[in-house]
């Protein structure tokens, strides 16, 4: 966050921020201004436990105001991000005091009346009046950016994707979590109790993220696949996905493999990858490149690499993708949406 705080813009949008205390709240406040967003106001808001308190944003200390008790009336956008039973509870208030909603929780992403966005796919779907908008699930969002460009050149027949997910993917206590865990493992000490993660996730792998659901999936892995199907408007696509817990603060990693029904070499793929929005192609193999969370922590691009074909099937791919999921996964993903709200809304006032 930048030193020199920020004015605040006239004629800018007057924004609230559902769950600014917690991480991706957080990010939300950092990426507005790093995108410079035209912000008149900013409205705080969280659980009546966060209210009172101030929190430091680059346009100066603000207090944290109380959701349950505080009116939407003046406000032009509001971005979500306190849980899908806040979401449902508060955000159709929202709507009906005249701000746009985008929501960054599951509860209205698979509604057929609420447009599920990323905004390099379908920013088109983007309201030019109040309504509710839903941002896709993390691991959701950059697997979405990759497949875009190989369904235009080869028509995707199936797909399917491991993912190695971050613990900031459960928020500030997932993380708090693994550090807990860490710490006790190198001191020689008993494990603490999981309560966030489904296991110990310190120097451990989990094959679970979130209930498990319908046919021995998790929620997560069932999210991955109807969003995928929805945001892409391919409602029959064939979508296989299994989600684990990684001992990685931040940035989601995945392994993705598709079958297209014309073939796309690896050097087609690549040139794909390279003029895709929103990605970066790292993938040179001579020299060692691809890569990792380190490399995409902090950043509003996504990662792609280590893309090669199927042994024995040209119409196969396989690649590597990684992404912040704070940022691409949740804030930048909601900012962007938010800027392609307010351009359509002030080129049409």
């Amino acid at each position: 966050m930048s030193k020199a705080l920020s004015a605040f813009s006239p004629k800018g949008a007057r924004v609230a921020i559902v769950g600014a205390s917690g991480a991706v709240g957080r990010e939300m406040l950092r990426t507005l201004h790093r995108r410079c967003f035209p912000v008149q106001s900013l409205l705080l808001l969280a659980s009546e436990r966060s209210a009172g308190s101030t929190l430091a944003t680059p346009w100066g200390p603000l207090p944290v105001h109380n959701l349950a008790s505080t009116r939407f009336d003046d406000l032009d956008i509001a971005l979500f991000s306190a849980g899908g039973s806040v979401s449902l509870e508060h955000a159709p208030r929202a709507v009906e005091a005249g701000a746009v909603v985008i929501d960054n929780t599951s509860a209205f992403r698979m509604r057929d009346e609420v447009p599920l966005v990323v905004p390099e796919i379908n920013a088109a779907l983007i309201p030019d009046s109040p309504a509710i908008i839903a941002n896709p699930n993390c691991s959701t969002i950059q697997l979405v950016l990759t497949l875009l460009p190989l369904h235009r050149e080869g028509e995707l027949l199936d797909v399917s994707v491991a993912t190695y997910q971050s613990v900031s993917g459960a928020g500030q206590k997932g993380i708090d979590e693994l550090l807990d865990c860490t710490r006790a493992a190198l001191d020689g000490a008993p494990a603490p109790t999981a309560k966030v993660h489904a296991r110990n996730i310190a120097f451990n792998v989990v094959p679970r993220i979130g209930p498990f659901a319908d046919f021995g999936y998790s929620q997560e892995e069932l999210k991955m696949v109807h969003e995928t199907r929805k945001i892409l408007d391919l409602p029959q696509l064939r979508v296989m996905a299994t989600c684990v817990r990684v001992p990685v603060i931040r940035a989601h990693s995945e392994v993705v493999h598709v079958h297209t029904r014309r073939p796309i070499d690896v050097p087609q793929a690549r040139a794909l990858f390279a003029e895709m929005p929103g990605l970066i192609l790292l993938d040179d193999p001579e020299h060692d490149a691809f890569p990792t969370p380190f490399d995409a922590t902090d950043r509003f691009e996504s990662y792609v690499g280590r893309v090669r074909s199927e042994i024995d099937n040209p119409h196969g791919l396989a690649y590597w993708i990684v992404s912040d999921n704070l940022l691409k996964g949740a804030a930048l993903n909601a900012v962007q949406i938010a800027e392609a709200y307010w351009q359509k809304r002030t080129k049409h006032a």
